[in-house]
């Protein structure tokens, strides 16, 4: 009786025992899934079921432009969880993080999270980020396609510098270069400074800006200068910088 009560209280402490779970800013939902499945020890692709499953009877509370589709909307942050944390109860929780966060920062509307997420893929501190959310309000004002690297490499599920002009013609609503105005959904899960700079954009006029090197971008609304940061980008990555 001893031995089996012993091993009852072991099993019940173990049930309350937490692990660190980190969701990185800018994750994409895939790259959420397979960490809480890790992190939860279930197969892969349970916790991806799951959100979809917590999406159609409404537990996700997404707006009906993103039809079913959690992206955005699984908040990155360090959620503790335990032995018997269901999947369904992690994304839920990262759900009501997202809209916690989303109201804070008066960014609750879909369009501005997706120009949130944008933002995260494409800047990496809160100056630029600013910045960033003024060169897509100035190209949406006029009529411009976004041209973001970002959105066509979550088209093609990869993450990278280098951009062709192959990709910039492949057929997705998230190719910005194909496509006027801003993608279906949002491309990731932004954090804070990202929804803070969609709300506070910097003032400038510019519509182009190019990382040339780690710390260095640079913004400009003259498309000819812009040209030559390209070029100098282009001559660092051949250096690999």
């Amino acid at each position: 009786m001893a031995v089996a009560a012993g091993a009852l209280l072991l099993r019940e402490w173990q049930r309350h025992i937490t692990e660190p779970l980190v969701i990185h800013q800018g994750w994409r939902a895939s790259q959420v899934y397979k960490a809480a499945d890790k992190a939860l020890s279930v197969p892969g692709g349970t916790t991806e079921k799951a959100a979809e499953r917590a999406a159609r009877e409404g537990k996700l509370k997404l707006p009906e432009a993103a039809k079913g589709n959690p992206e955005g909307y699984l908040y990155p942050a360090t959620y503790h969880v335990k032995r018997d944390t269901s999947p369904e109860a992690l994304v839920t929780r990262m759900s009501k993080a997202a809209h916690r966060h989303l109201n804070a920062a008066d960014s609750t509307d879909y369009e501005s999270l997706i120009i949130a997420s944008i933002i995260q893929a494409e800047a990496d501190n809160p100056e630029d980020m600013a910045k960033v959310a003024r060169v897509i309000n100035n190209r949406l004002k006029r009529d411009m396609p976004l041209q973001m690297d970002s959105s066509i490499n979550y088209a093609l599920d990869r993450s990278t510098l280098n951009t062709s002009i192959a990709d910039t013609h492949i057929s997705s609503p998230y190719n910005t270069y194909r496509h006027k105005g801003l993608p279906p959904t949002p491309i990731n899960n932004p954090g804070p400074e990202a929804l803070k700079a969609t709300k506070n954009p910097a003032k400038g006029d510019w519509l182009y800006f190019v990382t040339v090197k780690p710390g260095d971008t640079r913004f400009t609304a003259d498309y000819d200068e812009h040209k030559k940061w390209v070029t100098e980008f282009n001559t660092e990555q051949r250096n690999g910088a």
